[in-house]
């Protein structure tokens, strides 16, 4: 399995390839060659497999045995799942018959991430070790310099990925005073020398619009050997089909007697800012994963949501609601109260556009991929340039087969936090996870009656505990230290932190902050 860029370009690489070097010259985002197809046994082979088996089996897909071999591979995955607290990884929880939350929160940090940064911290040291154990004695070791932006839980995540990893250094970028304070705590309180948290007073775009820029500058890639942890890199959406797979089985698993697993449609609502987490189903699904449509649930920033209503991708929404009484900073982004989906533009929506476009070229199969590598990054272009693209209806028509999005208020939220608490059985949702569990109630009248849903939790509700104690205050029996807080995050507001203020959004205040602590 070979890898190429969205936008095009002669570069063919090898997973180790894209891995280590995450983001396109040209900007694009890799992909692989084909999608491929499930083995003809999955459903009975598979069906009693841990998260490890799994990881192993749909990770095998997309990556040569010759370049990790079967056994070095389950000795990764081992490693990376060890960390976390629940047997099952990412296990199921019922609501009730219809309705079950798949919990993505049980790793290090509390937040899905972990399931794609756990792995990837571990790759990025298995690459670097396998290259510099071929090197002599004086030979300079291969390092690599992880650069990444963070609207909250990625920063955490890849932190506690990579903190202590040999011939590594991380820089992480957020947004000063817009993620929650435990989320702001887990980055800046781990102290590891090759950790590094940059604070950026902008907006989270900003700070992904400057490591990108970063990505762009050959020479400054090339002197750093720049590497990325964001999204954009494929490794993170791969590991996270895994949990498709996962609670596809599980589901079966926990049917009523008499209800026939072969019947019911499995429809997934994933809250989603940029669009990784959702995109690691479409592949699972393309793969040949049984399950209805996709749901994208957003907030505000309801860039997607706006997309597949109208077919235009544009940061300004161009017919506005009546009801946006939403505040917008200079950017554009709103300000919610599930910050880590408070987007503008969503990185990885680049990688579905390119699929669109590719369905109605024409030509040899390679003709086809060249000429949707040139259509997608004219519409990048125009959305670099205009702020908007509106694409063809036919690629439109196309994103609806596989797809439904809708958008979620502040008010929805906090009120489906308190209906989910006063639900029996009671459980506490974070604000991204209640925006999916709206959106799941919305559709829930118009499925049919075989459909049965699963709403992607993506962080411990103890992450974001203003929003949940703003909606369930005054709420009878409701404590949050003994409901909600994990004694792990006991003290840690109070912990030592460490990290260094930019004060605007330039490129070049980051890159001295680089130049100062990156190991050479």
């Amino acid at each position: 399995m070979k890898y190429f860029s969205t936008r095009g370009g002669n570069q063919k690489l090898s997973f180790e390839e894209t891995v280590l070097i995450g983001l396109a010259p040209n900007g694009g985002l890799y992909i692989p060659e084909h999608i491929p197809k499930l083995p003809e046994n999955w459903l009975t082979e598979w069906k009693d497999f841990s998260f490890v088996d799994l990881s192993v089996a749909v990770l095998s897909l997309y990556i040569s045995p010759e370049e990790i071999s079967k056994e070095e591979l389950r000795s990764l995955v081992e490693q990376s799942y060890s960390t976390f607290r629940h047997p099952d990884v990412t296990p199921l929880h019922k609501l009730d018959d219809k309705t079950f939350v798949l919990e993505l929160f049980h790793g290090p940090t509390f937040a899905f991430k972990d399931v794609a940064l756990q792995l990837l911290g571990n790759l990025f040291e298995f690459f670097l070790l396998r290259r510099n154990a071929k090197k002599g004695p004086e030979e300079k070791p291969e390092t690599l310099t992880v650069v990444g932006a963070t609207s909250g839980d990625t920063g955490s995540a890849a932190i506690y990925g990579l903190r202590g990893k040999e011939n590594v250094s991380i820089f992480i970028l957020h947004p000063k005073g817009r993620v929650s304070p435990i989320q702001e705590a887990q980055m800046t309180t781990v102290t590891d020398s090759n950790v590094h948290n940059i604070a950026v007073k902008s907006t989270f775009d900003d700070c992904q619009d400057i490591v990108k820029a970063l990505f762009a500058d050959k020479e400054f890639n090339a002197k750093h050997h720049l590497g990325a942890v964001n999204s954009i890199n494929w490794a993170r959406i791969l590991a996270q089909t895994v949990y498709y797979f996962l609670s596809f089985f599980h589901i079966r698993s926990q049917l009523p007697t008499g209800t026939s697993a072969d019947e019911i449609e499995i429809q997934y609502v994933v809250p989603t800012g940029n669009f990784g987490d959702i995109l690691a189903g479409y592949y699972a699904k393309k793969m040949g994963l049984p399950v209805g449509k996709l749901v994208v649930a957003t907030n505000a920033n309801d860039i997607l949501a706006r997309f597949w209503k109208h077919g235009k991708y544009e940061k300004v929404d161009s017919e506005p609601k009546a009801d946006a009484i939403v505040a917008v900073d200079a950017s554009g982004v709103k300000e919610t109260l599930s910050p880590a989906m408070d987007i503008l533009v969503s990185s990885n929506f680049e990688r579905l556009l390119w699929y669109l476009a590719f369905e109605h070229a024409s030509g040899s199969t390679e003709e086809k991929r060249q000429e949707a590598c040139a259509d997608l990054d004219s519409w990048m272009t125009k959305v670099k340039t205009d702020g908007r693209v509106e694409i063809p209806v036919k690629a439109l028509e196309t994103a609806r087969k596989d797809f439904i999005a809708e958008r979620v208020s502040d008010e929805e939220t906090l009120e489906t936090i308190k209906a989910s608490f006063n639900g029996q059985p009671s459980y506490v949702a974070d604000p991204h996870t209640a925006v999916g569990l709206a959106v799941a109630h919305r559709l829930r009248p118009q499925n049919a009656n075989n459909v049965r849903q699963i709403i992607l939790s993506t962080a411990h509700p103890a992450k974001f505990s203003e929003a949940v104690s703003k909606a369930l205050e005054g709420a009878a029996h409701f404590d949050f230290n003994r409901d909600v807080f994990p004694p792990e995050f006991s003290g840690l507001l109070e912990q030592e932190r460490r990290v260094i203020d930019v004060e605007r959004p330039d490129v070049n205040l980051v890159k001295g902050v680089i130049e100062s602590f990156a190991k050479q």
